[in-house]
């Protein structure tokens, strides 16, 4: 499969061509953290290089200094999450949002679930709204 994508503000564009992973939601603290939210969204596909299109001397990395490995690759002007192989360079992580068009497959499972939000319980049945709420 090939994946393209971007960043929000459209300074860094990437390439993937990788074979279908997984994907999945994670409920862990970093990811919790780093996205602002109840999970992360992330396709881990076997290692290939990302060929970046635009804007590589725009990308920065945080390498979490805490025991679990964590990293986050991330736009310097708009923060968006960017695609990166993690530190033991063994998977391609690929965050979900920052593809421009359906990966062609959907979340398999959630992880880390023990640490979910305790606001967050997997399943409502809140309105979906197309917009912002009146």
């Amino acid at each position: 499969m090939t994946l393209r994508g971007s960043c929000l503000c459209g300074a860094v564009s990437f390439e993937i061509d990788a074979e279908t992973g997984v994907f999945y939601y994670c409920h862990c603290s970093q990811c919790r953290k780093v996205t602002g939210s109840a999970f992360a969204a992330n396709i881990l596909v076997n290692p290939v290089e990302v060929t970046w299109l635009t804007g590589k001397d725009r990308i920065r990395r945080f390498d979490y200094p805490g025991g679990r490995l964590f990293t986050k690759v991330f736009c310097e002007h708009c923060g968006s999450g960017l695609p990166f192989l993690n530190k033991s360079r063994t998977t391609l992580f690929i965050p979900a949002g920052s593809l421009d068009s359906d990966p062609g497959m959907k979340p398999s499972q959630h992880i880390f679930w023990e640490e979910h939000a305790a606001w967050y319980d997997g399943a409502d049945d809140l309105p979906r709204v197309p917009g912002f709420p009146d």
